[in-house]
């Protein structure tokens, strides 16, 4: 395993500083070396962290990388708009729920992990960019982690396609508000989510019709 992690190390330092020359003489203007210099670098770090069995450092250690470069991109070419405080958040998610471990499936983190997505768009829409609320867009996806886990540990899967079906249909409700408020047109996907609901009803209810209708009658 040495042997591969040397040869991975050489070959992606020969690269990068072959890439480096080639952006400096072909078109110094543009540092475009950089993005495929995170590629390799992860080569050997992979082969490394994976030998080990270090799989929170490895977690770590990406995540570090990953936000680097980003912080970098965004210092390059715009330092007018920190975009990167939008990737910041759901890369650090990555090592939390790696050293978490077994907790991480918990109904509590999905709950604490809700509420906290919750909270640092919506601030982060206020600061930033409080013309148009998109924080609603990523609220609507980070609710479906705790609404999903608990009906699946609870196996109430009638209930959460009405619970999950109503909460798209107050998402389709609230963007139509606030995006086309001239236009009513959340009624159309919200009478075809309508159909879940009913659908897993009815099966349901056949279901057990079956089972009902199946069993032997006592005498």
């Amino acid at each position: 395993m040495k042997h591969y992690i040397s040869f991975s190390i050489a070959g992606s330092l020969m690269t990068m500083i072959f890439l480096g020359m080639v952006n400096y003489i072909t078109s110094p203007q543009t540092i475009w070396f950089i993005y495929p210099c995170l590629l390799l670098l992860l080569w050997p770090i992979t082969i490394y962290f994976m030998s080990k069995r270090l799989y929170k450092q490895y977690s770590v250690v990406c995540s570090i990388m990953v936000i680097a470069f980003l912080t970098l991109e965004n210092y390059l070419y715009s330092p007018h708009h920190l975009w990167i405080m939008y990737a910041f958040y759901p890369i650090l998610w990555w090592p939390i729920l790696m050293f978490l471990g077994e907790r991480a499936k918990s109904l509590n983190i999905a709950l604490i992990g809700c509420a906290s997505t919750i909270i640092y768009y919506s601030l982060l829409n206020l600061v930033m960019s409080p013309q148009y609320p998109w924080a609603i867009f990523p609220s609507f996806l980070v609710i479906w982690w705790p609404l999903a886990l608990y009906h699946a540990q609870k196996k109430t899967f009638v209930a959460f396609s009405i619970y999950a079906s109503l909460l798209i249909s107050i998402f389709f409700i609230t963007v139509n508000a606030v995006s086309s408020p001239g236009t009513i047109w959340a009624i159309y996907p919200i009478f075809l989510v309508m159909w879940w609901p009913l659908s897993m009803y009815f099966y349901v209810y056949k279901r057990k019709m079956y089972k009902a209708a199946t069993l032997p009658k006592r005498i």
